[in-house]
């Protein structure tokens, strides 16, 4: 099956971006004036001016990459409302100071402005913005090259970002050549391991406090926990389910106590793990003084944690200890897994929490950097070395991996489905990382190799495509964990101000247009409070141009609420009262004869049904756009039913995740259960298969009891209600999805595949 040929979303499909005559680009001009370098080379402002600042819609820098590179290119987008509320848009001057970041340092670099303006007309300007050479102290501008970046362009990430404590600036964003594209400064003796990349900013805490850098270089401090308790903050600032999670000392616990606070920095929630484990205990009849101690005692050394929307909870690194997981909002146990040689499975009333080893699989000993995979499945560098405090001490190895786990809830068995031993070769006992970008492509980095004041120290960073061939790896000095205590993959070719966060923006569905039964129906909730402008469309003839040979010659489309009113129909889309909008949109159909609308909704349930307009069936694509990426709103539950067959009558649905974060999506496919639904001929066995962009399969589903996620699903209340029936749960980063439902051995008739937005 190649997908690639499939016009499943607004990246793949022929787009009309204007409308005949002057346009706003041709009538606006805008010249520029000056570059201003900023905090560090990386930064500069550029000044321009503009003949008429209200009808521009956006600005986006691009820069290009130096030859011979095969990254895209370091690119952000700025909205006119984002750089007017900043206060960098004048409009009695028509100045705009606009920050351009990611600038090679010592370089004289191309930077492309394209200007685009609320008609949706656009045009493009170049400049030169040549900067002075950096100073660097930690050695991140000249990587020794064990592997230099290859030609494979297949990697998912071109940036990533390095937490050390080498220097006042801090952190460091290099790309996939080992080019440094960005350091900030803090302040004065500033130095942490403790940051995070969000909301398009570096947020990082130095002792009680929390400080945000913006990409321009603009330093704020958010917030100071001194009257919470906080004496410092230490290790990892992780994603939690609203916020940023902390993890801090007090004076009475150190290392063993979380808190998670939203991007203004107000705390929204806090959990001791001193008093969660210490009531597990006491509940089991075990003396929690004997493992849980008070400060100053390292007992619990909580290295990171992460956030588990699938079944909202909270999953902590404790590197003397285990992995434990808690409800997130009752912080009760839910399960513990790690070495069952260790001091915590000795007490009865924290063994019986334990998730055991299948055959082969290697607990991890005192691991770094949780996370949850596409597939839900948890992923930790493995430090392979035994605890420092507790007694006994447990297992050792003489090397580092990365490993991924796969977990059985139900029967408490936790595998091994990956990992990257790298021949057992790397000693790297403390600090490091591991984190998944899109689906199988990895950034690996031994923070420190040979460690424990060896006479040579290394970091060594390592990029893995999906194929697990290596892309790069590059190696820096380092003391302890100073250089590369931990290393994030980044997506800084495609920012935009403001972000749009981690949510299911558009819906595309493939599948076979008729009547009746046959028809082509998609539903979706507009949840929230605010309303929420959405462009519909249904094509038929330009799908003959992705190669469909049977695509249906009129489509037309008619939009429901919840109560069965009509609240738009369509046939040619021309005809919409919206159609200048669509166009400027640049979602205008390329056949007169498909059908669109843009509609504003309120908040509440709608579908939309695509027919034939003649009644002659053929493969159809309906579609669903959310224009409204910033409404407290947005779009959940989508859904879409049609006939099932083989080969081009497959039901094939299309969705994309938002720009930035991950977002937890639950798919189904049904088929059985659809008969109490009246459905003459529903698919008897449906099968799900999901793909990222490129083609490649990364879940696939016949029977829903057999997916990993059947507790999640349970739990989320999404299990389907007959056994034949198909579904999965994923955590997927921001790009574009297809879920192809099929029958099994071929089978056909009608099924419904369903998207649910778990955020």
């Amino acid at each position: 099956m190649k997908l690639n040929s499939f016009c499943l979303i607004a990246a793949f499909c022929t787009l009309i971006t204007g409308l005949a005559g002057a346009t706003q680009a041709d009538d606006t001009n805008i010249t520029i004036d000056s570059h201003v370098q900023g905090s560090t080379p990386f930064i500069s402002t550029v000044t321009l001016t503009a003949s008429d600042v209200t009808t521009i819609a956006s600005i986006r820098f691009g820069i290009t990459p130096k030859r011979p590179s095969v990254t895209r290119p370091l690119s952000g987008t700025y909205s006119s409302e984002y750089l007017t509320g900043r206060g960098d848009i004048d409009p009695g001057t028509g100045q705009i100071f606009l920050p351009v970041y990611g600038l090679y340092s010592g370089y004289a670099n191309t930077v492309t402005l394209t200007y685009s303006f609320q008609d949706g007309s656009s045009k493009q300007d170049t400049t030169t913005i040549t900067t002075a050479v950096f100073s660097d102290p930690c050695g991140y501008n000249k990587p020794g090259s064990l592997q230099h970046r290859t030609d494979d362009t297949s990697l998912s990430y071109d940036f990533f970002m390095l937490k050390g404590t080498c220097s006042d600036y801090s952190p460091a964003i290099i790309d996939t050549d080992g080019a440094l594209r960005w350091m900030a400064v803090t302040a004065t003796n500033f130095s942490s391991f403790s940051v995070a990349f969000f909301d398009n900013a570096v947020f990082y805490a130095h002792g009680a406090q929390l400080y945000r850098i913006d990409l321009d270089g603009t330093f704020s401090q958010l917030a100071d926990y001194t009257s919470a308790g906080v004496n410092n903050f230490h290790h990892n600032i992780d994603l939690g389910k609203t916020g940023l999670i902390l993890e801090a000392d007090t004076p009475e616990y150190v290392e063993s106590v979380i808190m998670e606070v939203d991007t203004s920095g107000a705390l929204l929630k806090t959990w001791n793990m001193a008093d969660i484990i210490s009531a597990a205990m006491i509940a089991g009849g075990d003396d929690p003084s004997q493992f849980v101690y008070p400060s100053p005692t390292d007992w619990f050394h909580n290295n990171a944690v992460t956030y588990n929307r699938a079944d909202d909870s909270l999953i902590v690194s404790s590197r003397e200890d285990f992995l434990i997981c808690i409800d997130y909002d009752t912080g009760a146990i839910k399960w513990i897994f790690g070495d069952p040689t260790k001091k915590w499975h000795q007490f009865p009333s924290l063994a019986k929490y334990a998730i055991d080893a299948t055959p082969g699989t290697l607990p991890p000993i005192g691991q770094h950097a949780i996370s949850v995979t596409f597939d839900q499945s948890i992923m930790v560098f493995d430090n392979g070395f035994q605890s420092f405090f507790q007694m006994p001490v447990g297992a050792s190895r003489p090397y580092a991996s990365p490993r991924k786990y796969q977990l059985d809830l139900k029967n408490n068995l936790a595998t091994e489905v990956w990992n990257d031993e790298m021949g057992q070769s790397l000693f790297s006992p403390i600090c490091g990382s591991i984190y998944e970008d899109a689906p199988l492509n990895y950034l690996i980095d031994y923070a420190d190799i040979n460690g424990f004041g060896a006479p040579s120290q290394f970091a060594q960073l390592v990029g893995l495509n999906v194929a697990g061939d290596t892309v790069f790896r590059y190696q820096y000095p380092t003391v302890a964990c100073s250089t590369a205590f931990n290393a994030v993959p980044l997506h800084l070719e495609s920012t935009s101000f403001p972000t749009v966060g981690a949510r299911a923006l558009n819906l595309s569905t493939r599948g076979s247009v008729g009547t009746g039964d046959n028809s082509l129906i998609g539903g979706f909730i507009v949840t929230g409070t605010s309303p929420m402008t959405v462009v519909l469309r249904a094509l038929g003839p330009s799908l003959s141009d992705s190669g469909i040979s049977n695509a249906v010659a009129n489509p037309s489309l008619t939009l429901y609420n919840s109560a069965g009113q009509v609240v738009a129909r369509n046939d040619d889309w021309q005809n919409d009262p919206g159609a200048a909008q669509i166009a400027a949109s640049g979602l205008g159909p390329s056949n007169v004869l498909e059908a669109a609308t843009i509609q504003t909704l309120q908040p509440g349930a709608y579908t939309f049904i695509v027919t034939s307009v003649d009644g002659t069936a053929g493969v159809g694509l309906l579609e669903a756009y959310n224009l409204s990426p910033l409404s407290t709103s947005k779009l959940a539950n989508l859904s879409t039913r049609a006939s099932v067959g083989r080969g081009e009558d497959a039901l094939i649905s299309g969705f994309i995740v938002g720009q930035v974060d991950s977002s937890s999506i639950a798919i189904r496919a049904l088929g059985p259960s659809l008969a109490t639904q009246e459905v003459g001929t529903p698919l008897s066995d449906p099968t799900l298969t999901v793909y990222e962009a490129n083609g490649m399969a990364i879940a696939t589903n016949d029977n829903w009891q057999d997916d990993p996620c059947v507790v999640d699903l349970e739990k989320n209340g999404l299990a389907p209600s007959n056994s034949l029936e198909s579904a999965t749960i994923l955590r997927l980063p921001a790009g574009s999805y297809t879920a192809v439902v099929t029958g099994v051995d071929g089978g056909s008739g009608v099924a419904l595949v369903e998207l649910y937005d778990l955020k």
